[in-house]
């Protein structure tokens, strides 16, 4: 629906309550064809896919809270491809091309701002090895671009390039393709969608167990009542491990707080997103003029949305040494995402050990920038009971055939 001008403003001296509702939000049905766990980026997008690639009458998004209230709601909001592995380039490519056209695909604006993704690099030794990664980069079709430190200087000229400084830039690489969406517009553009094609979005249902019978599930135990369904995807990021519990199988995963922090609002001063290898930290600009940043995992298991300060301390001191002229600023809040990690540092996308359950987890720092990919792929599972191509090296019988994707190693840095 468009508005104009002079309803926009109507709307907002009435107190915004004229709007219709952007997704249905009915009763659960008794049964459904599919029953996807999770009501964030990947769930919905499950749902949005399936019901679009897959057409089939009944499916259902379970969210036990609400819609993108969990990681998509308190990421960093970062999109980009440029990672080491084939497998790995093949699949977070294939989301941005599907993020690069998704504003259109869903007649909602995800707010894409392709400014590019800018990795330092500190030594001679990380030039040496940025070069190594550039070059397989470049081998698995990723637009990157290795430069020196003048050309980084060029390209962001408030670093710190200091003679003496802590961590001094001999150069680095980067995507132009890549840059940040805006995070609730993706979850409400999906969720818009996938309703409109006839998917139940139910929140505030939490899933308690799942009904098994003969080694293949029959239906999900929620706390509105039993919901049978033919097929059961799992896309609940941290809680995944506890989900696989009830099922009654474990997974190679551990959970852990992501924390990151915005400063309050100045004037544009920085045009493309900064990683630093050496810190882990990565800071970008918000439309309102933020400055949103982070850095590595909290590293200790943990299921609470929050952080811890003395990992704030070092995010802090990270970007401060990269951006001196950052340091009068104030930090407005820091929050923290959950995040279920693999141990190789790659997702988990497949069947499940149970006939009928299929998994979408274990992405890890990587969820956001994978949610247009990780839908397609697991729609396409829940829909054919197989692998589409791109997401079968993926599969939990890696952690048994030996044959990981140590992203971990080969990307550098987590994010």
């Amino acid at each position: 629906m468009r508005y104009s001008a002079l309803s926009l403003v109507r709307q907002g001296l009435a107190g915004q309550t004229g709007w219709p509702q952007a997704w249905r939000s009915p009763s659960p049905r008794s049964v459904y064809d599919a029953v996807i766990v999770g009501g964030g980026g990947h769930g919905l997008a499950t749902a949005y896919y399936l019901a679009k690639n897959h057409p089939r009458r009944r499916i259902a998004v379970l969210e036990k809270g609400w819609l993108g209230g969990g990681n998509t709601g308190r990421n960093t909001t970062i999109v980009r491809s440029n990672y080491f592995f084939p497998e790995s380039a093949a699949i977070y490519d294939f989301a941005l091309r599907l993020y690069e056209g998704l504003s259109q695909d869903l007649d909602y604006n995800i707010m894409l701002s392709q400014r590019g993704i800018l990795m330092m690099g500190h030594s001679e030794h990380d030039m040496e090895l940025m070069t190594r990664s550039v070059n397989a980069m470049l081998l698995n079709g990723i637009d990157v671009e290795l430069l020196d430190a003048a050309q980084v200087r060029a390209e962001v000229p408030l670093l710190n390039f200091e003679p003496g400084a802590r961590y001094e830039i001999h150069g680095g690489f980067t995507q132009r393709r890549g840059g940040i969406a805006r995070h609730d517009a993706v979850a409400w553009g999906y969720a818009r969608a996938a309703s409109a094609l006839g998917v139940d979005i139910i929140q505030g249902c939490e899933v308690t167990g799942f009904d098994i019978v003969d080694g293949r599930v029959a239906g999900v135990r929620t706390g509105l009542g039993r919901i049978a369904a033919g097929s059961v995807g799992l896309c609940a990021a941290g809680h995944s491990g506890v989900l696989a519990g009830m099922a009654g199988f474990t997974l190679p995963i551990q959970s852990y707080a992501l924390q990151a922090m915005v400063s309050e609002p100045v004037k544009p001063v920085l045009d493309t997103v900064v990683m630093s290898a050496a810190t882990g930290m990565y800071v970008s600009q918000s439309d309102k003029g933020e400055l949103v940043f982070g850095a590595g995992l909290d590293l200790y298991p943990s299921y609470a949305q929050r952080g811890n300060l003395p990992v704030e301390r070092d995010v802090i001191a990270g970007m401060l040494e990269m951006f001196p002229a950052f340091r009068r600023l104030k930090l407005l809040r820091a929050w923290a995402g959950l995040v279920d990690v693999c141990w190789d540092y790659s997702p988990i996308i497949g069947p499940a050990p149970v006939g009928g359950m299929y998994l979408n987890c274990g992405w890890g720092t990587g969820g956001f920038k994978a949610i247009p990919a990780g839908g397609w792929m697991l729609a396409h599972l829940l829909a054919t009971g197989r692998h589409h191509p791109i997401s079968a090296p993926f599969d939990l019988g890696r952690f048994t055939s030996g044959r990981l994707i140590d992203e971990a190693a080969g990307a550098g840095i987590a994010h």
